[in-house]
């Protein structure tokens, strides 16, 4: 008589995630789940955030292509033009000369962007790297320095102007920011993040400290470099108060005081208005669009140490 053997239940293969459990699918970039909602949630904040920061331009140059026949106060608005037109750029030009005003805008921009480089990237490497007395007391200015406000020294800085002759110049704009404060502290942070290896190993070598800081720790830090080129650019470029305090010659005029003449006091054309600021606004975008590879990467230099 032949035993049947009873037959073991088969060993079944595992089943995916999404039928184990209840759990989405949808991983964010660390690999945590996300479920729907979330993620719903996330992109719904990130287009608002997104409209509060790109609407107000792209209304502007909306606006600046519109013809004069149009109305730019329609109710609801119209927000792309029936007939765009650049006939509001070559009037901004014709009231007034900006390209003048743009051409003393990028002199005081680049040489704003130049001293800010080299100078913070000096002081910068020589807090982090070097080492002498009263180092730390120097940081300790520097960061003091950032949370002065600038309305507070504007006055002594005038004065200053005044005495060493550089009121009503482009020299007397570019020098009180010429070196940045908070630029030598990204700098410094940068540096202090550098492996002191390899530095070591050239020191070994011969390398003095004038090579170390060119051939090595410098070529190290170009990210933290482009961002400090970046805000300089954007700090000179954007200035507004300081220009118009020390400047009094409409030929030496900056863009942003230049721009200020597109206001009548008895006629007030916002399309004019909106041209002008898209001019305003363009070599930012150029400068960023440039940039932006060695920007981000600049942000998350110092973060990681080695």
């Amino acid at each position: 008589m032949s035993v049947t053997a009873k037959t073991r239940p088969e060993h079944r293969a595992p089943r995916p995630a999404a039928v184990r459990g209840r759990r989405s699918a949808l991983t964010d970039r660390d690999g945590h789940s996300v479920r729907g909602w979330e993620l719903v949630v996330r992109y719904a904040l990130l287009l608002l955030v997104l409209a509060l920061t790109i609407g107000p331009f792209l209304w502007q140059l909306s606006t600046s292509l519109k013809g004069p026949t149009e109305d730019i106060y329609s109710s609801p608005p119209s927000f792309l033009p029936e007939h765009p037109t650049l006939h509001n750029y070559t009037r901004v030009a014709a009231t007034i000369p900006v390209w003048d005003y743009a051409l003393n805008s990028l002199k005081v921009a680049a040489a704003s962007v130049v001293t800010n480089c080299v100078g913070c990237a000096l002081a910068g490497y020589a807090l982090a790297r070097l080492r002498f007395a009263g180092r730390r007391a120097a940081t300790l200015v520097f960061l003091l320095a950032t949370l002065v406000p600038v309305e507070s020294i504007i006055i002594a800085q005038f004065t200053t102007m005044r005495e060493l002759g550089l009121n009503n110049t482009l020299i007397g704009v570019v020098l009180p920011s010429c070196v940045s404060a908070l630029n030598v502290l990204l700098m410094r942070n940068a540096f202090l993040n550098l492996p002191h290896e390899v530095e070591e190993a050239a020191y070994v070598d011969g390398a003095n400290v004038w090579q170390r800081f060119w051939y090595i720790a410098l070529p190290s830090v170009k990210g933290t470099l482009a961002v400090v080129a970046i805000f300089a650019f954007m700090g000179a470029w954007d200035d507004f108060l300081w220009p118009l305090i020390v400047l009094n010659d409409p030929s030496k005029f900056t863009l942003t005081i230049g721009l200020n003449y597109l206001h009548g006091t008895f006629a007030n054309d916002q399309r004019l208005v909106a041209a002008g600021t898209i001019i305003a606004v363009a070599p930012l975008i150029v400068l960023f669009a440039c940039l932006q590879r060695y920007f981000f990467r600049g942000v998350g230099e110092g973060a990681v140490k080695g």
